[in-house]
């Protein structure tokens, strides 16, 4: 009887959990390290220095930018100018002395396109003037997409680009 206890209790007895944990075999653990030793690193392209603009092409274009950028001031200050009421220093508003609402309106579209172009003026502007720090910081004339020098031609005729043309016509526009 005292064997049938004891076969009892021993059947109540759970044995313990398995750990899911894997051992690895040392042999193992020693080859895996040989496999990264062995690893050969990645090739590194050498980096071919690209040489831009002499100081003279570059002071050329400096004075082209500095010519387009007197030009675009003057245009807003003309377009201030329309849109200023030159007494009160204000900005113009409907006459209400009109008769026909066509003529109030054909003013509110010439404002707007006044406006319009004031705007487009200051983004050309905010273009020239970054142009001009590029060129301080010696990175002009290199296109930010490739990194290769862009035409010559092409600054001469947009004197703020930023793309060489293959770059920009791969942009879409």
């Amino acid at each position: 009887m005292a064997k049938k206890i004891a076969a009892k209790k021993a059947a109540a007895v759970k044995p313990a959990p398995k750990s899911k944990a894997k051992i690895v075999p040392k042999a193992k653990a020693v080859k895996a390290k040989a496999v990264v030793a062995k690893a050969k690193p990645v090739p590194v392209k050498p980096v071919v220095a690209v040489k831009g603009f002499s100081k003279t092409e570059l002071v050329h274009f400096k004075n082209l930018i500095l010519e387009k950028r007197k030009e675009i001031l003057e245009e807003l200050e003309t377009l201030k100018a329309s849109m200023m009421d030159v007494q009160t220093g204000e900005y113009v508003t409907e006459n209400s002395t009109y008769s026909l609402h066509m003529e109030q309106g054909t003013d509110t579209m010439e404002r707007e396109k006044t406006f319009l172009f004031a705007s487009r003026e200051g983004k050309f502007l905010n273009y020239l003037d970054d142009a001009l720090k590029r060129i301080e910081k010696g990175e002009y004339g290199f296109c930010l997409d490739c990194g290769s020098l862009i035409d010559k031609e092409r600054l001469e005729a947009v004197p703020h680009a930023q793309l060489c043309i293959k770059c920009k016509l791969k942009r879409g526009r």
